[in-house]
């Protein structure tokens, strides 16, 4: 009777969006505008129902109810809680609720805290974010039903995927589905601005609190999503260049865009065109994420393959929101007005050059992602595309990319002098010639791209605090110190990817217990084999000793795990970190003679790369606060003054 419940909540939820939807639309088209009241009770009404179906399905995986096929085929009683909560949505149904969840969730966090939008705009927002609601309900409802029952009741489940049992299941796809659905929230705020025509710094304003979310979640997703494959997959890299990995890069590359732009319209009614722009591509590319992760067309370990069917489905809803984006765009920017005006050497124009160089890696990422799946659908032939494109296509960009964005805070808005500029970034320059010239002088075998890479986050790390010179620092905005940190972690992240490209070293070995491996200034010792048991796995751990130079021994234990229920083998990386690297240890398997495969990479400074990361979205959550708070005390002072008239 639970799962029947949650589906109930489910019909009523879908059944309410496309309520809302047509109320809104009849709206705005009759001139009815007392169906407008009912709104905001409806979209809130629809976030609670949608919620508490999720939730449902939460429970039902917590009880292992293998009366709900959805549990059967990706849970097993015996697996640890943490593991039967994050398994709701380790699968292709139970992530797509979830997605569904948040959505109405969103929608109802409009109804309920928006106030400052006109009333039709809203309105209108709320159609559009309706919209996109009901095609994922019905998709749910009609191809991927989460409570689905199965007969006879079998004794147990399948269990999940071991890849998926890991913490970072708990993580790194809800950070990633509120970061997309932000990005919905914005698109709907677009369409509500362009087809009442109010476009200009109150609809920014409104909209820059859930792109500022959306963006902080997708680099927190991102990040969590980096590390989580770097040490689950025994491979030991941070980035492969992967279809799925990079559809979720091309949404953040577009969210950052649009961050900056939006910045620039609220703040100084500029960008207009821009702003809509990137709000209808940003989520154009959540759109395609969606797509690529779940249409099947993809073999990746990160993607939920399904079959035809559904896969047709989502190309229908793909196909439908963003032609039908693209369409309002087209139809509607040409009645938006030219916003402030400019010249090429200010904060703006750095702002509009770093939104032209993200949009240029954002095609090549979007090209050598999609063009494999083009050639195979039109001639058969199977390509790939690989890192080396990927790296050598968008490195340069990023590099001039990272240099702007160092320089761009620095400008002044409207106008400057470029040697003025000159002056205020001397300072970084000095810092990235020192640093390069001593790169140059005291390392080898460093490719140009590292180096570079290295010598500029010397200097951007400068710069990020330049905006703090001659400042009381008491009196800074709370959202400047935002931006300050996020900068920074952009060079924090920027010197953990260059020091590990160029400076990791890598050993791999066929060893017997007790041989010793030195890699780097490690000593590694190969002890013995031991088998041990989990929860609902066994395994073989390897018992190893590491030391670096002459100090302490450190005991760590790679395993090769087995799990009965799925019939799967997995690698357990052991990683022992420093402050200057992590020591990244796998066992493979064993030989004839009784010897055993240790793969093992010294990284310097690797876990900077995500340190650099959670900077960047600390750096957007500080911001997103501070506006916040800004807006509150603003509202505030109104209402203040306006009592006293």
């Amino acid at each position: 009777m639970i799962a029947e419940t949650g589906l109930i909540a489910l019909w009523l939820a879908a059944a309410l969006a496309l309520l809302q939807f047509a109320l809104c639309t009849i709206g705005l088209v009759k001139g009815r505008d007392e169906f407008f009241a009912a709104i905001r009770p409806i979209a809130i009404a629809q976030g609670v129902l949608v919620t508490i179906s999720f939730l449902i399905l939460v429970w039902l995986f917590i009880r292992s109810d293998m009366s709900v096929k959805l549990v059967v085929m990706n849970s097993v009683a015996v697996k640890p809680l943490i593991y039967k909560i994050s398994g709701t949505w380790g699968n292709h149904e139970g992530s797509m609720l979830l997605w569904v969840a948040i959505l109405g969730i969103a929608g109802a966090g409009i109804g309920l805290f928006e106030r400052t939008l006109k009333q039709r705009t809203l309105v209108t927002t709320l159609a559009a974010q309706a919209f996109i609601s009901v095609g994922f309900y019905a998709y749910l409802l009609i191809a991927s039903n989460p409570f689905e029952r199965i007969f006879p009741v079998p004794a147990d489940g399948q269990g999940l995927n071991p890849l998926l049992q890991d913490v970072g299941l708990a993580l790194h796809p809800p950070t990633l589905y509120i970061g997309y659905v932000g990005l919905s929230i914005a698109f709907s705020f677009a369409v509500g601005a362009m087809i009442n025509r109010d476009v200009g710094p109150d609809f920014a304003k409104a909209m820059r609190p859930w792109v500022l979310g959306a963006w902080v979640f997708l680099t927190l997703g991102i990040t969590a999503g980096s590390y989580w494959a770097y040490y689950e997959l025994g491979w030991g890299g941070w980035w492969f260049w992967d279809p799925v990995e990079n559809a979720s890069l091309m949404p953040w590359l577009a969210a950052t865009a649009l961050l900056h732009s939006v910045n620039v319209l609220a703040t100084r009614d500029g960008l207009r065109a821009w702003t809509l722009m990137l709000a209808v591509v940003a989520f154009s590319m959540s759109m395609i994420g969606t797509f690529l992760v779940r249409s099947g067309v993809l073999t990746s370990v990160h993607a939920f393959a399904v079959d035809p069917t559904r896969g047709g489905f989502i190309l229908a809803l793909l196909a439908i929101y963003i032609g039908g984006a693209m369409a309002v765009f087209a139809l509607r920017v040409g009645t938006v007005k030219e916003g402030s005006q400019f010249e090429p050497v200010s904060r703006e124009g750095a702002l509009v050059a770093n939104n032209l160089l993200l949009s240029a890696i954002l095609g090549i990422v979007f090209i050598g992602t999609l063009y494999p799946l083009f050639v195979e659908g039109v001639s058969g032939d199977m390509i790939s595309v690989g890192a080396p494109y990927f790296n050598l296509a968008t490195g340069p960009i990023a590099l001039i990319l990272v240099a702007i964005m160092a320089a761009g805070p620095l400008l002044r808005w409207r106008r400057d002098k470029a040697k003025a500029l000159l002056n205020r970034i001397s300072i970084p320059i000095f810092i990235t010639a020192a640093a390069l010239f001593g790169l140059v002088l005291f390392t080898t075998s460093m490719s140009t791209l590292s180096l570079l890479g290295l010598a500029l986050a010397a200097g951007i790390a400068v710069a990020s605090f330049a905006p703090l010179w001659k400042r009381n620092l008491r009196r800074t905005p709370m959202h400047t110190y935002g931006m300050i940190i996020a900068h920074f972690g952009v060079a924090v992240a920027l010197v953990g990817m260059a020091s590990e490209s160029s400076f990791t070293e890598e050993k791999l070995v066929a060893a017997s217990p007790g041989d010793e491996v030195i890699v780097n200034n490690w000593k590694v010792n190969f002890l013995a084999i031991e088998p041990i048991a989990g929860p609902n796995w066994t395994a073989l751990e390897a018992r190893v000793t590491a030391q670096y130079g002459d100090g302490a021994i450190h005991e760590i234990e790679p395993q090769n795990r087995m799990f009965p229920a799925a019939q799967t083998q997995t690698s357990e990386a052991a990683l022992l970190t420093r402050w200057n690297g992590q020591l990244y240890v796998v066992l493979g398997d064993s030989d004839e003679q009784g010897r055993w495969q240790l793969r093992i990479w010294w990284k310097p400074f690797v876990t900077l790369i995500w340190y650099g990361g959670v900077l960047i979205a600390l750096g957007g959550l500080l911001a997103m606060i501070g506006r916040l708070r800004r807006a509150v005390r603003q509202k505030r002072q109104r209402e203040y003054a306006e009592a006293l008239i």
